[in-house]
């Protein structure tokens, strides 16, 4: 039995990453800011929820506390929680979406690292973005290169960044990022652009159910790794 959480998991890419991970037969734990929409996604995929807010210490530590309680370890993370941040650009609004892009991967990491630790295969997945890649942003033929997402792009460099210093920290886990695919989900309607979160979200089981002489310390899509 596999014990799974997912931030920010009551729509898009997590809903559809833990529909999957449901099928392989792991106990998926959806995190969520919102308690009616985390339970309401929760009730209709036979998952668990906890109330989860990456940018509150409180939320990320009773929320890590109840699946300790119910499960004693945790085998696998997957940081989906996100914001775009588009638009004009101030200070209050670059601190919103770093804490929750950044510091939310921060939070939700070191209070999950007892727990990872108790695991005999524990994998942490970072849903990042080469919108955060300097290589896409600058080469006109990815899609990154016309995404005016300033906010965005700077916090997944820094999610994808904490995801390789992690995995440097803690060789006995697996941390690994990916670029998910462009996809059509409710943060990202206003460019009327993607797949579907079901095909996107494929990266990210392949990722959360690594094997324990897979990868880690990589950045990666559905063809393999990534410059950036």
């Amino acid at each position: 039995m596999t014990i799974t959480l997912i931030t920010g998991a009551n729509k898009g890419i997590g809903f559809e990453t833990a529909r999957q991970l449901l099928e392989l037969g792991h106990v998926v734990y959806i995190g969520a800011r919102d308690v009616e929409r985390g339970e309401k996604a929760a009730a209709a995929l036979g998952a668990r929820f906890v109330q989860l807010d990456v940018t509150d210490d409180a939320s990320v530590s009773s929320a890590l506390a109840t699946i300790d309680a119910a499960q004693g370890r945790l085998d696998v993370l997957v940081h989906n929680a996100g914001i775009l941040g588009e638009g004009a650009i101030d200070g209050p609004k670059a601190l919103r979406v770093f804490d929750t892009n950044a510091v939310g991967i921060v939070r939700v990491t070191e209070a999950a690292l007892p727990l990872l630790r108790r695991s005999s295969n524990p994998n942490v997945v970072t849903v990042s973005s080469s919108a955060g890649s300097f290589w896409a942003v600058n080469n006109p033929d990815r899609p990154e290169f016309h995404l005016p997402l300033a906010l965005y792009s700077a916090s997944k460099a820094a999610a994808t960044m904490l995801t390789v210093q992690y995995a440097k920290a803690h060789p006995g886990i697996k941390f690994n990022a990916l670029e998910p695919g462009t996809t059509a989900t409710d943060m990202t309607a206003a460019f009327g652009i993607g797949r579907s979160p079901e095909e996107s979200a494929r990266t990210v089981v392949r990722l959360a159910t690594l094997g324990a002489d897979g990868p880690t310390g990589t950045f990666q899509d559905e063809s393999g790794e990534l410059r950036w």
